[in-house]
């Protein structure tokens, strides 16, 4: 795993939850993990990994993500052994 996204995974791991991870960061993890990202209607995209289907909301203008958003992505991870 690159350096750029170990960073952004120990972001996503990191207490108290940052209100700093990048949504571009986040995807980039996600393909370095092996996922597909695929747009869905409106700012829903869809993250294909560990063999199921998250549909998340891109969050606009701001390109950083909320808590809860950031919150949930390291619930499915940890729950899928992926650890910084």
């Amino acid at each position: 795993m690159r350096a750029k996204h170990h960073k952004t995974l120990q972001l996503i791991f990191s207490r108290p939850t940052p209100a700093s991870v990048k949504w571009s960061d986040a995807v980039a993890l996600f393909i370095e993990l092996g996922g597909e990202v695929t747009e869905r209607e409106g700012s829903r995209v869809a993250v294909f990994l560990f063999g199921q289907i998250k549909v998340m909301h891109r969050r606009h203008p701001s390109p950083e993500m909320d808590k809860g958003a950031v919150a949930s992505i390291r619930k499915w991870l940890e729950e899928n052994g992926v650890k910084p």
